[in-house]
């Protein structure tokens, strides 16, 4: 099957978009393929030709996603060398955008009611991405893992209150509180 025909372009993006409808009031556990056909318009037949079951469409969106967040959070690192926070273009901040482009699954993702292996599926990718980014510039006194913590759920609370506000706030406006933020931490310093 060829995955770039237009028919199955629109069959998958039809079961991605029924996932994410149906991911704001079921778990994906109680998610049936029948459902999951029926929120797309497409047949049982068509939707096994593409996945096993509803949890491989869930990781192939996963996957997806965590892909576009990983291009997104390198961005500033490919027009600089070291990322100095006072020297920070917030225009070169993407994950914001990232975050806007996938507003229907962070919605899911930051209700209160939905499962929380979504939320740490998220954090570990952030966690992980700055891990692989972290210079080892750090004083020996500076424990790693921690800080690593620490900032990942800086941009989690940040993503969880622009959530919260409805994302009413544009990406730029977060890309250049973000900016602010962090030059304001790196003065105390």
């Amino acid at each position: 099957m060829n995955e770039n025909d237009l028919r199955v372009i629109k069959t998958k993006k039809a079961l991605h978009q029924a996932l994410l409808g149906l991911l704001r009031t079921n778990t994906l556990e109680s998610i049936s393929v029948s459902a999951l056909c029926r929120e797309a318009g497409v047949n049982r037949g068509t939707f096994y030709l593409h996945y096993k079951d509803v949890g491989s469409l869930f990781d192939e969106h996963l996957h997806h996603l965590l892909k576009d967040l990983e291009e997104s959070y390198y961005e500033p690192y490919r027009h600089v060398t070291m990322l100095d926070p006072d020297h920070l273009d917030p225009s070169t901040i993407r994950i914001f955008h990232h975050v806007k482009k996938y507003q229907p699954f962070y919605e899911i993702v930051f209700d209160k009611k939905s499962s929380l292996s979504y939320y740490y599926s998220l954090f570990e990718k952030i966690k992980g991405l700055m891990l692989e980014s972290t210079s080892a510039h750090h004083p020996d006194s500076i424990d790693i893992p921690l800080v690593i913590a620490y900032q990942a759920n800086a941009i989690m609370g940040l993503l969880i209150q622009w959530s919260e506000d409805g994302f009413t706030r544009s990406p730029e406006y977060m890309n250049e509180q973000l900016t602010n933020f962090l030059k304001l931490k790196n003065r105390q310093h």
